[in-house]
């Protein structure tokens, strides 16, 4: 068989988020429309704007690995306790994420570790870590700085941690494509299996861990909520409703396991869906503008690349930040690509209740819509009390709808013009 014919799956996840570190309770809190928006706790200057997100700043990390004790291999357990120990807060999410993932994926100890790839999408992942560690620079005694900085500043370090966890020794490495990275790091993913000899790919979408700098510069760049929700932060996120005025930034992780079809049929793995392609694009532009144009191109190209009609797709995962500009910009390009078929589509926006998780956002979404392939049933977007008049096409507002995907479109649009979408199919095993 070429290679560029091997088909590829998805045999396991991995979520954490604040409305769930486990995939039944991820799904079922989506599924209610539960928000994961609260008030910052990691926050210390009352001189930032942002003031709410996803926060799992506090998160369990010891009470996680306590809980994968006698599910993972002991030498396994081991290696993850001993980088926990040391790695940085996001650093230590990917670990116990990719586990979750590699446990649900059935994955085992067998199989060749060179022949077994991670990789990581995002970039500047430590954010809140290096800004501690300059400040202590700056201000207290440089020696003071953590001794292991060197290391953890360095987007590797994610991947690098990662690939100890699960003791594999085949391609490690990171993509950055700002808000599209998890969605670059699947492309990645597809190469390894097709055309350098890997049979699994984990796909590593981390935690971006905000700096107080990060989240303000965002505000003052005009891109977040900041005026209108800080006392009711549950309502902040509110894509396609006619007050949305900024993405939520917010924490969250997602894992993809990737094989290729006859290595996961061979072991008798669960299929959650086929991975027809991605593709990627640029508008040409550095600026975070969001362009139909481009949007529309990069959607057409993938559709024409993975041989499937407009009309063949059913269900949208949207990209829908919740930005007065962002949402009409997809919506349009929705329209243009699919025209009159736009109206029979179903289309539900995550970021309503998870905010935008950034670079992590398209495997913490995937997830998301692989549950509902899944369980076939869609989640809402939550919080459209007026739905914007130029809104035209089902988005599932404010309830959980029955749906049988079949063929489902993820959209990523990333800051500086950086698209790149993914297409999955329903497995068919008469399609063998």
């Amino acid at each position: 068989m070429a290679h560029e014919h091997r088909r590829i799956v998805i045999t396991g996840l991995g979520i954490n988020t604040p409305i769930g570190d486990d995939l039944a309770t991820f799904y079922a809190n989506l599924l209610a429309g539960k928000s994961a928006i609260t008030r910052w706790k990691w926050m210390k200057n009352d001189s930032v704007y942002s003031k709410i997100g996803g926060d799992l700043s506090e998160y369990d990390i010891k009470g996680k690995l306590a809980k994968l004790a006698g599910k993972i291999p002991a030498d396994m357990h081991k290696r993850a306790r001993v980088l926990c120990n040391k790695a940085p807060f996001s650093t230590c999410l990917s670990v116990l994420c990719a586990a979750d993932a590699w446990l649900d994926a059935g994955l085992g100890e067998g199989g060749d570790p060179t022949r077994r790839a991670v990789l990581v999408g995002g970039h500047n992942l430590n954010e809140r870590y290096f800004a501690s560690n300059y400040e202590t620079f700056l201000h207290e005694e440089p020696d003071y700085i953590d001794s292991m900085a060197a290391l953890h500043m360095l987007d590797t370090d994610h991947a690098g941690s990662v690939s100890e966890m699960l003791g594999w020794q085949g391609a490690a490495y990171t993509m950055g494509g700002a808000c599209a990275s998890a969605n670059v790091a699947l492309r990645s993913g597809i190469d390894e299996i097709r055309h350098h000899d890997h049979d699994v790919a984990v796909i590593v979408g981390p935690v971006l861990d905000f700096s107080q700098m990060g989240v303000h510069a965002m505000a003052l760049l005009g891109a977040i909520t900041y005026e209108s929700y800080n006392d009711t932060p549950e309502r902040a996120s509110r894509p396609y409703d006619t007050k949305r005025e900024g993405f939520v930034p917010s924490h969250g992780a997602g894992v993809l396991v990737l094989e290729e079809l006859g290595h996961a049929l061979r072991r008798g793995a669960r299929i959650y869906a086929e991975v027809l392609g991605t593709t990627a694009a640029s508008d040409g532009c550095h600026l975070p503008s969001p362009s139909t144009d481009g949007q529309a191109r990069t959607v057409e190209r993938l559709l024409r690349r993975c041989n499937v009609r407009p009309d063949q797709v059913d269900f949208i995962c949207a990209h829908a930040t919740s930005t007065p500009l962002g949402d009409l910009s997809e919506l349009n390009a929705i329209r243009r690509v699919f025209g009159e078929h736009a109206k029979r589509l179903k289309i539900n926006a995550p970021k309503s209740m998870l905010g935008h998780t950034c670079w992590s956002a398209p495997a913490v979404e995937t997830v998301a819509a692989l549950l509902q392939m899944q369980g076939r049933k869609l989640h809402p977007s939550i919080n459209i009390d007026e739905l914007d008049p130029e809104v035209d096409v089902d988005v599932c507002a404010n309830k959980a709808v029955d749906h049988d995907i079949q063929i489902m479109l993820k959209n990523s649009f990333g800051f500086g013009g950086l698209n790149c979408c993914a297409l999955y199919r329903r497995f068919d095993p008469n399609t063998l």
